[in-house]
């Protein structure tokens, strides 16, 4: 086992890897930009090396910085957490070309996965059911009007290289698709430097469903449930649930054990996420993320399982300790995103936190690494916490969640609090019936409330 991890990450999921690490009698190495200094990662940490000044570029994303603290610290290990270099080929290769094992799965999977052109194609190859689209990269107009007629309208163009929703358009006409062609390939130029796109069938009400699955490097996988993440305001997660109100254990077994066989067919190891969207009865494949995902712990909360910890052995070579007939699930979870954000414009909200007081009591966990006097900085995402809860039945869940965010202080900034308040009151979220669009109308009578 390891010795000592670096953890090339900040914030929340940072203090996250720290725990499991010193459950596991780990040590740890935090690094730092400038401002993050007095993060509570950085004070928990046994050493601690500043990589940086704020900017991500300059500090969380520079691979040589992070590559150099953990050859001074001795650190014989790197666990990147979620975003930053959680994804990057580039830097997997170099952490293991300087003699220190990255937790995560191969530089090769990572490629592979994180061309969407490639891993659609890959999906197919191993048996993965796609949503309907062009068979790879579509390079001009004229053949975009071609495979519109084809598949039929409407339909997606998305950034072959991205994500978040920058460089993706909808045509609903082959009148519309040129213009959706110039307009996407210049948004995905200019956010990831590569302007290829593709195009897939657009799904009226897909719901998102995810299969959460850890493989080790002696061939054995298992899948750990679905994860429910049809919330989504831009393209971005903002809560979560397990089990989906919309599958059965009948779809749920046969999704997973799909996910799995694929997975074995690849020889895939560590913790990886396959996405899915799910419209009437059928799934069609997103991408698959080579990482940790945020909504980690729901998962853990329902099943028992230790996600960071299971990564962290198989980086080490271990078997997982368990089959998939081992794996069971207990009651329902959920977890709601909390925001440095005004609830109602979104616009960020950093600044010095004068009042903290999280959510108690059973089957309550938040994920934070927020305090009294802590300065959110104004140059990372705004994600600040993570409130997640656990009951026995579904209801349970959501009355436990609503009474957690009536708890939840944090003064000196805005959050979203208000918002899940807001969502979690609707009767379509009671009944747990929503789609991957339902959020964005309800933020938008939301805020028109909040004005009248």
């Amino acid at each position: 086992m390891f010795e000592k991890v670096l953890i090339a990450n900040r914030g929340e999921i940072a203090l996250r890897v720290q725990r499991a690490c010193r459950e596991m009698g780990i040590k740890t190495v935090a690094v730092h930009s400038t401002a993050d200094a007095e993060a509570m990662h950085v004070r928990l940490a046994d050493e601690t090396v500043c990589i940086g000044p704020p900017p991500a570029r300059d500090s969380y994303l520079n691979k040589a910085a992070v590559i150099s603290a953990a050859i001074i610290t001795n650190a014989d290990a790197i666990h990147p957490g979620y975003g930053f270099l959680s994804e990057n080929a580039e830097f997997a290769e170099m952490v293991t070309e300087h003699g220190i094992t990255f937790i995560g799965p191969s530089p090769e999977h990572i490629r592979m996965m994180g061309d969407k052109v490639v891993a659609k194609q890959t999906a197919i190859d191993i048996g993965i059911p796609v949503v309907p689209g062009s068979p790879g990269a579509v390079p001009t107009e004229d053949e975009a009007v071609r495979i519109g007629g084809e598949i039929g309208y409407p339909v997606l163009i998305k950034a072959s290289a991205g994500g978040g929703g920058r460089g993706m358009k909808v045509a609903n006409s082959e009148s519309e698709i040129r213009q959706a062609f110039q307009v996407a390939t210049g948004e995905a130029k200019a956010a990831f430097g590569n302007g290829e796109v593709y195009m897939e069938k657009y799904l009226g009400h897909p719901r998102h469903i995810e299969i959460q699955v850890l493989g080790d490097k002696h061939g054995n996988v298992v899948h750990l449930g679905e994860r429910d993440c049809s919330l989504q305001r831009k393209h971005q997660k903002v809560f979560e649930e397990t089990p989906s109100p919309a599958l059965n254990v009948t779809q749920r077994d046969e999704i997973g054990e799909i996910v799995c066989d694929a997975m074995r067919k690849i020889k895939y190891h560590n913790a990886g996420t396959v996405e899915f969207l799910y419209e009437d009865g059928k799934f069609y494949f997103i991408e698959m993320n080579t990482r940790l995902q945020v909504e980690h712990p729901i998962t853990e909360m329902v099943t028992g399982l230790d996600l960071v910890r299971e990564q962290i052995r198989v980086a080490a070579g271990h078997e997982l300790g368990f089959t998939q007939k081992d794996v069971t699930f207990e009651g329902y979870a959920m977890e709601c995103r909390i925001n440095a954000e005004d609830p109602y414009t979104f616009a960020p909200s950093p600044g010095k936190i004068t009042g903290y007081h999280a959510p108690g009591g059973r089957r309550v966990r938040v994920d934070s690494g927020m305090f009294a006097g802590f300065k959110i900085p104004p140059h990372y995402d705004s994600l600040i916490a993570k409130l997640i809860v656990q009951g026995s039945s579904r209801n349970e869940c959501l009355m436990r969640m609503q009474r957690a965010l009536h708890e939840y202080v944090i003064d000196g900034i805005k959050t979203t609090i208000p918002l899940h308040q807001a969502v979690l009151a609707e009767q379509a979220i009671i009944d747990g019936n929503y789609d991957i669009r339902w959020l964005e109308n309800f933020v938008a009578e939301f805020v028109k409330k909040a004005k009248t």
